[in-house]
């Protein structure tokens, strides 16, 4: 499911409108109707705001990819969240039309990221110390 379909789907849940959920976050109603058509995902911070306004843990408003990508962020930036999300883009058609249970998936899934941090930490000695963050 998609962050888009996920915070629509909670916050109706809920029982709360749009209108509501802005108040109650502090996040514009615009910005809402842009999450949940999809056009817009939020940057980490609002995320916080909203899952605390439709109480509910941001992991389970992000979903598995968005954690994965939310981590990535944290350990690498936005470059690395780029990165991690075409990544997970990718590999949505793989799962689409397998039959990987769930919990294979998110195995899968996690193994990936950590290959990724890794061949990332790797890539940095091989790198120019001017480029270096």
């Amino acid at each position: 499911m998609k962050f888009s379909e996920r915070l629509k789907a909670i916050r109706e849940e809920k029982g709360l409108t749009q209108q509501e959920l802005s108040k109650r976050s502090g996040v514009s109603l615009r910005t809402i109707q842009n999450y949940e058509s999809g056009a817009y995902r939020p940057r980490f911070g609002i995320v916080d705001k909203l899952a605390e306004a439709l109480e509910v843990s941001s992991p389970e408003l992000l979903g598995q990819s968005g954690m994965l990508i939310a981590d990535a962020h944290e350990q690498g930036g936005a470059k690395a969240a780029r990165e991690v999300k075409e990544l997970v883009d990718e590999l949505v058609g793989v799962f689409a039309g397998g039959e990987l249970p769930q919990e294979e998936r998110e195995a899968y899934m996690a193994a990936l990221t950590k290959a990724y941090f890794e061949s990332s930490a790797e890539n940095k000695k091989y790198t120019p110390k001017k480029y270096r963050k």
